[in-house]
């Protein structure tokens, strides 16, 4: 928002900004590898026509594209992958062309695992995306290489992609705010619409303030009020803190501190705050999501063949995406319509008794980062990754909207609201945000 500003005001050019921000890039990527292609020429030529006093909220500000499922016109679209041969899409994605027209400035594409299958960021085309907070570490996935671009101050801010976690695992692992929006917020397009995932998947921002991730989702959302709730006093509300995850999944001592520490907070600042979790503890949740996971992953795949122009190329695969796809028996369509009726009901049952002004507060992720190469590549849903997910892939099932919030440099707390209340999550998060600034350990 400053950065905008400054440009309103004609205290710095567009071309000044986006020449910075692709000078960082050139100067920092090398390490991070958060970005894997740049449009430096294009975003420079864009950002020479913008004139001070533009009125547009993100006039002249530099972004980046998580490369995976978003189309962004002239610019190679791989999916992290070297099995669909580089798209070059004749259009924008409904949020990408929204972000333009507000103003942004695209730079460039940034890293993903293959597929935006896993909770890390470590494709084989493009190798790993380092954590900038510390480079020993993952960024986390799978909008790594978006969380990691914004955490280095390569560019104020990027989109992302989450359909199980991926905005929120990698925002909490680098330090930075990102938000997965209520479902239909941000229109997916007929790109993911046409996989049907769109039940589970939605792009959202992910930005070093909350008052940011505001401004980026009024424009991805085509709305004019969340940044106006940002600023806003949400008044005394009902919050539930969780600090143990669901089934009983182990949670370390660092993100339930943090949890505790933003639910002081909040009783301080004068809300009625209870320990206590939904009803989310479910032993069939489990085998239903990685049913419809993976039934949704090959309908990608399959969407992706027909929008490439091309069939897949088996051999060009991660050895754990091809058992995925084409090893693995497919998935009966009666086993997925069961899967999707238990997790119907899942979500009928997490929301029978949420309020329309109650907040949840957890752990964002219930381990800290790990180091680069740690969590090893398979097929399907291991123990170790759960452990990023099980806090975050709930409200993906539910529809509802959830930020996670820097408290330390690689720890995250996740806030929930009720669907349809992004405005209350941003109203709450920027409340915490503040008082986290004035409550220095």
């Amino acid at each position: 928002m400053e950065l905008a500003a400054r440009i309103r005001a004609g205290e710095l050019s567009a071309f000044e900004a986006v020449e910075a921000a692709l000078r960082a890039i050139e100067h920092g990527n090398g390490e991070i590898n958060a970005f894997v292609a740049l449009d430096g020429e294009r975003a420079l030529a864009a950002a020479a026509q913008i004139r001070p006093g533009d009125p547009r909220p993100l006039a002249g500000v530099p972004f980046g594209v998580k490369d995976f499922l978003a189309a962004t016109e002239g610019l190679a679209t791989t999916h992290g992958s070297a099995a669909f041969g580089d798209w070059v899409a004749d259009h924008d994605a409904v949020h990408v062309a929204r972000l333009r027209a507000a103003g942004a400035i695209l730079v460039g594409k940034t890293n993903t695992p293959e597929l935006g299958l896993r909770p890390v960021t470590e494709p084989v085309r493009y190798g790993p995306t380092r954590n900038p907070r510390d480079p020993a570490l993952m960024a986390g996935g799978s909008s790594g290489g978006s969380a990691a671009a914004v955490a280095a101050g390569f560019v104020p801010f990027c989109d992302g992609s989450d359909a199980g976690g991926s905005i929120r695992i990698p925002a909490a692992c680098c330090g930075v705010v990102g938000m997965r929006p209520s479902r239909g917020l941000v229109p997916n397009g007929a790109d993911i619409d046409a996989t049907g995932m769109s039940v589970v998947a939605t792009f959202g921002p992910l930005a070093r303030s909350v008052g940011d991730a505001a401004v980026v989702l009024d424009a991805m959302a085509g709305t004019a009020h969340f940044a106006a709730a940002a600023g806003r006093d949400p008044g005394r509300l009902p919050v539930r803190v969780a600090l143990a995850a669901p089934l009983g999944v182990p949670v370390d001592d660092g993100p339930r501190a943090a949890a505790e520490r933003v639910a002081a907070l909040l009783t301080g600042l004068g809300h009625d705050v209870v320990e206590g979790a939904p009803d989310w503890d479910d032993e069939d949740f489990p085998r239903a999501w990685m049913t419809t996971g993976g039934a949704g992953m090959r309908r990608i795949a399959t969407m992706l063949e027909r929008v490439h122009g091309r069939p897949l190329d088996p051999a060009a695969l991660e050895p754990a995406t091809r058992a995925l796809l084409i090893d693995m028996p497919a998935i009966p369509d009666a086993v997925a319509d069961e899967a999707a009726s238990t997790l119907a009901g899942y979500t009928r049952r997490v929301l029978a008794d949420w309020p329309e002004d109650g907040i949840l507060v957890t752990p964002t992720l219930a381990r800290l980062p790990l180091p680069v190469g740690g969590l090893p590549s398979q097929a399907g849903v291991s123990s170790e990754s759960v452990r990023f997910s099980t806090f975050v892939r709930v409200f993906n099932i539910t529809g509802q909207p959830a930020i996670t919030i820097p408290v330390e440099d690689t720890i995250g707390v996740q806030i929930v609201g009720a669907p349809g209340r992004d405005d209350l999550v941003l109203a709450v998060a920027a409340q915490v945000e503040k008082a986290l600034q004035t409550d220095l350990p």
